[in-house]
């Protein structure tokens, strides 16, 4: 099933799997959060575990019979609460955009924490929540689906960690492996056979990685080379050797942000790598003004969701709040705009697995989207070619999964 809802809908969205937050993108000391890239967001530094609002007075969004809980970390400092805010604001702004939904959101705060989601899903079925919307991090998400789980409680949760989802715990995130699955099979669709990697030694390069080798075999390529870095200051060492592979492949896959990509492609240089004669492939992470307007990148592609939406998207927020939203403020806005299209088409009894996991998915601001049945989600990508006007959309995204593997296999235009 697809739900559209005139203007509002073709504006539902959902981009990059780690697009960083611009509050945090500062390599801070020690005692600074660090960030994920599977998540876009730091995991706050707390000392103890602040229960905040979950134990105080309801904010409450929203005039519709059927409550459904928000959890986010309100109460958390620096980007995580900003996060938080901006969130909270892109679900407020999607109720007052659909047309009188029958949805009230009592915001609940879990402030980053295990023991503050637990708490905060507790309060929120207690109070009569039929499902929750949330928690951000890993760590929360698994603990609120504990309580979730025994009051029978359907959870759209936004951490990118697929080893929190399950059934009835579905994440409505940006997922790494849709990114892969998407550039590897369009740079198959185009000729490319050999492919090498330069993969961060992180949780999202571990996962990334894992994808990226099942979808080479899987569209009948192979790897030729791959290398591994834990650092900027440690990368010249896997660099040097990969570069001695690189003869071999005609596809190099650097899924990282931008300071290291650009790090890696000066060293690869240096090394003697001719890079005109490789197809340079990313994820989402690339989709970052520092890498659309280099030089040195011109003609590499990169798979993100068609940004027009989230453009309008954010022109809306920002006339209403006065501020740019952060990313990841659209898949609050989806999830709330998704919700309230069913209890209006089905009533809130359809706030289940069944309906969630719907093959056919639905449209979002970046475009389809849908849920497995294990609680993953999967989305319908566009291709990118980083030129020096910017970037350009050589191969769209489907317009249903149904067109998927055609549209992959599509010549660029």
């Amino acid at each position: 099933m697809i739900f559209e809802r005139r203007s509002v809908l073709r504006t539902l969205m959902i981009a990059a799997t780690a697009l960083s937050l611009s509050a945090c993108g500062s390599d801070g000391g020690p005692d600074e959060p660090k960030l994920d890239p599977m998540q876009g967001v730091p995991t706050p530094k707390v000392e103890s575990e602040p229960l905040g609002a979950v134990t105080g007075q309801n904010d409450v969004v929203g005039e519709g019979s059927v409550k459904v809980a928000l959890v986010l970390p309100t109460s958390a400092s620096g980007a995580a609460g900003a996060a938080a805010q901006s969130m909270r604001n892109a679900a407020e702004m999607a109720l007052a955009e659909f047309n009188t939904p029958d949805v009230q959101l009592v915001v609940k705060d879990d402030a980053g924490t295990a023991q503050g989601a637990s708490a905060a899903v507790t309060a929120a079925t207690d109070e009569g929540a039929k499902l929750v919307i949330g928690p951000l991090f890993a760590h929360s998400v698994a603990s609120a689906a504990q309580v979730a789980r025994q009051k029978g409680v359907p959870i759209l949760a936004f951490s990118t960690d697929a080893n929190v989802a399950a059934p009835g715990v579905f994440l409505l995130s940006f997922m790494p492996e849709s990114d892969v699955q998407r550039i590897v099979s369009y740079a198959v669709a185009q000729g490319k056979r050999s492919f090498a990697a330069l993969l961060p030694e992180t949780g999202y390069g571990s996962v990334v990685e894992a994808a990226f080798q099942q979808a080479v075999a899987k569209a009948g390529g192979r790897v030729v080379g791959l290398e591994h870095y834990g650092d900027r200051s440690k990368m010249a060492e896997p660099v040097a050797r990969l570069a001695a592979t690189l003869p071999q492949a005609d596809a190099l896959f650097i899924p990282d942000s931008a300071d290291n990509v650009q790090a890696a492609i000066g060293m690869l240089a240096t090394n003697g790598v001719n890079l005109k004669r490789l197809q340079l492939l990313g994820t989402g992470l690339w989709d970052d003004p520092r890498l659309v307007g280099d030089a040195s990148l011109a003609g590499a592609w990169y798979a993100a969701p068609d940004n027009s939406g989230y453009r309008a998207f954010a022109a809306r927020y920002r006339a209403k709040y006065g501020a740019d939203p952060v990313r990841t403020a659209s898949l609050a806005y989806d999830a709330t705009s998704m919700v309230a299209a069913i209890v209006k088409a089905q009533g809130a009894a359809a706030l289940n697995d069944q309906t969630f996991s719907n093959p056919s998915g639905f449209s979002g601001v970046d475009g389809t989207f849908r849920f497995r049945s294990d609680g993953g989600n999967e989305r319908g990508l566009a291709v990118y070619e980083i030129q020096p006007g910017g970037p350009r959309m050589v191969n769209p995204p489907p317009k249903s999964f149904g067109a998927q593997t055609a549209q992959a296999a599509a010549p660029a235009n």
